[in-house]
């Protein structure tokens, strides 16, 4: 189990430094990000994340891939605490654990004030490439959905590469499904109103969960993708768009991918690692996707999207134009992040009828 931290005194620092630019007018973050705003692909960068990639950059802060994974783990963990904010405030929080196919797998269940019962329930499954990320790195993200989405949160901390590679990541999100499934009246939750859901890696694993589910069962109600990593057989043309300088870089993923797969190229092609490659989509879940203009992953991300919709599933897609990879942990900050996420869960409110 991950145990909680409290942010550190440097992080405090940084983290008010953060806040107080980030509401700055967007005049005045354009100034001091440089006063050149950023226009690639017909699209411009928003001011506010331009002057927060600049204060990143000036931090000094190493990128994940050119530390040893523990490092990373902690890097990225420190990093999300600066987008935070103070958490927010729930009817409880509970750590808890299931089995899993290789022993007990750890999680955190959600719990806001004043839902209705029994309400909807939403399997999380965080970002951070296969490798990195946990259930603190993701702890602002599943309270902000489970507040503003009025539905219990259920995160999972599923195995991580390069300890555990791939497909022991997505074993353990399939069991979380059945687990749900099985124990909603203990999780407190309608058992015919269940989502999937998560971020760049989380997404990924949300959306072969959900395709996993149409033969293995339990079906999800709703899947939520938020920059779903969907080829890692390929790079699709935004990678070379914004193979760096946009906060997740083509190094990145080409570390993250060489942890989760083993170096070996060819597992990239099963659909269990890239789900765009499945033969057919038919009978997946609804889905609500949604994609960062300024992403290495955009394009498969809208490709994933398009092809849901291709093979009759119900699916909405939201690209956030002028937004960079990460912004479902930028929650406590700014204008933006919170702005994107409110629309996140509203989409996944509809999505689950709460």
């Amino acid at each position: 189990m991950i145990a909680r931290r409290s942010p550190r005194a440097r992080e405090r620092l940084e983290l008010g430094v953060v806040k107080a630019l980030a509401a700055l007018p967007a005049p005045a973050q354009l100034a001091l990000a440089g006063g050149r705003p950023v226009r690639v692909d017909g699209q411009l960068l928003e001011p506010e994340i331009q002057l927060v990639l600049r204060l990143l950059e000036a931090s000094g802060r190493p990128s994940f891939e050119e530390l040893p994974v523990e490092r990373a783990r902690e890097e990225i963990r420190a990093e999300a605490a600066l987008f935070a904010g103070p958490p927010l405030s729930l009817e409880r929080v509970d750590d808890l654990s299931f089995r899993g196919p290789a022993g007990p797998v750890g999680a955190r269940l959600y719990v806001p004030h004043g839902v209705p019962h029994p309400p909807p329930l939403l399997i999380y499954f965080h970002g951070g490439g296969f490798v990195v990320g946990d259930l603190d790195s993701h702890d602002a993200t599943c309270r902000f959905l489970a507040r503003e989405a009025g539905t219990r949160v259920l995160a999972v901390h599923y195995r991580r590469a390069p300890e555990h590679r791939f497909p022991a990541a997505v074993e353990d999100c399939a069991a979380a499904l059945r687990f749900a499934g099985g124990e909603a009246g203990r999780l407190g939750a309608d058992p015919a109103r269940i989502a999937v859901g998560g971020d760049s890696a989380g997404g990924n694993l949300a959306a072969v969960t959900s395709l996993l589910a149409r033969e293995d069962g339990p079906t999800p109600a709703f899947q939520l993708l938020l920059y779903p990593v969907t080829n890692l057989s390929r790079k699709a043309p935004s990678y070379a768009l914004f193979r760096e300088g946009y906060f997740l870089t083509e190094r990145q993923m080409d570390w993250y991918r060489g942890h989760y797969l083993g170096g070996d190229e060819a597992v990239g092609s099963d659909p269990r690692a890239s789900p765009l490659l499945t033969e057919s989509l038919a009978g997946a879940p609804p889905a609500h996707v949604v994609v960062a203009g300024f992403d290495p992953l955009r394009d498969e991300g809208i490709a994933y999207a398009h092809a849901l919709r291709d093979a009759g599933v119900p699916v909405t897609l939201r690209v956030q134009w002028g937004m960079v990879h990460g912004f479902a942990n930028a929650v406590g900050v700014g204008r933006t992040g919170p702005g994107a996420m409110r629309e996140v869960a509203a989409a996944l409110r509809r999505g689950l009828g709460a």
